[in-house]
């Protein structure tokens, strides 16, 4: 198992003030799921631009001032685990994380396979052994932990796995821990066939996390959004980038469908989180304001603030200041 370490830095644009009762969070996390990349920049199912779909999501980012102290892309990075894939990945993904100044944590997902994985994204010498891996983002301590089961799409976890989790979990860290995998520990009402490709064995991992500080788990694999609890702790998907599962096609068992594509930001407080789903793609605006007001608000007192943006009868809701 590796460990790894991150330079502290703000997690928070400093020139931006609190303007409710919460402070600004202590970490933030952008998390990403099932790129599914082919080899030799093939389109998935002849349609998806998996390349395109990602560039897309990480181009969002940079311009938004979102600045993540880690990327965790949770499993499913190849379609068929194929060299190229990884290759491609990289030189997309490291540069704009770089540029962020985020690290980059990987998770194995069913559609990967362990020794090209385990090679191309880590100069290692390829293994078929499981892929945990521990990194330290300035006291909050992110668990890669590899859920899958070769040869096969569901997911278990071995005896050996959990003992090394527990091990690792027996000293707390200082902001806590995220247990990043690709199998959600989940129930999937709406998508029933997805039963048969979860988690098998969630009673052991449950025993291993609960009362330990682990405050939450990321996954993939569902190719929606969805959240839970589990061991009392809240689980977060983030739905793909490739392509989507429609919850309420009829007479489907599975419908994929080139849409909704969607990457999450995770705030962490010292006693929350707070996962917010971003769409990956142009939207047409049709309302708004500039970020001209950004500076005018903060120059207000709090009062004048509840005046002018909470107040019904304000000149900025009644219209009357210019929307630019």
């Amino acid at each position: 198992m590796m460990m790894c370490r991150a330079v502290a830095r703000p997690a928070y644009p400093e020139r931006v003030i609190p303007l409710g009762q919460y402070p600004a969070a202590r970490h933030v996390i952008a998390h990403i799921s099932d790129t599914h990349f082919l080899g030799e920049r093939k389109a998935l199912f002849g349609q998806i631009d998996t390349d395109a779909n990602i560039t897309r999501a990480l181009a969002q980012l940079e311009q938004s001032g979102v600045r993540p102290e880690a990327l965790v892309f949770t499993g499913d990075l190849a379609d068929r685990g194929e060299p190229d894939a990884y290759d491609r990945l990289r030189a997309i993904v490291e540069p704009a994380a770089e540029r962020l100044g985020a690290k980059v944590i990987w998770v194995m997902g069913n559609h990967d396979e362990r020794p090209e994985y385990s090679s191309r994204l880590f100069d290692v010498e390829s293994t078929a052994e499981p892929q945990d891996r521990v990194y330290d983002i300035d006291g909050l301590r992110i668990i890669s932990f590899d859920t899958t089961v070769p040869g096969y799409h569901h997911g278990e976890i071995t005896d050996a796995q959990l003992e090394w989790l527990a091990a690792e979990l027996a000293t707390p860290a200082p902001h806590g821990t995220i247990l990043a995998v690709h199998h959600p520990p989940m129930p999937t009402p709406l998508l029933w066939a997805m039963e048969m490709l979860e988690l098998r064995g969630q009673d052991r991992l449950e025993a291993v996390i609960r009362g330990t500080d682990v405050r939450g788990i990321l996954g993939g694999h569902l190719h929606y959004s969805g959240h839970s609890i589990f061991a009392g702790v809240p689980v977060s998907v983030a739905a793909a980038t490739c392509y989507t599962l429609a919850l309420t096609a009829k007479d489907r068992l599975l419908s994929g469908v080139n849409a909704d594509q969607a990457m999450n930001v995770v705030h962490v407080y010292d006693d929350r989180l707070v996962h917010s789903v971003v769409p990956i793609g142009e939207r047409a605006e049709i309302t708004g304001f500039s970020a001209e007001f950004v500076e005018r608000i903060e120059r207000m007192t709090p009062e004048q603030r509840t005046e002018m943006f909470s107040k019904k009868t304000s000149s900025f809701n009644l219209g009357d200041e210019p929307a630019r």
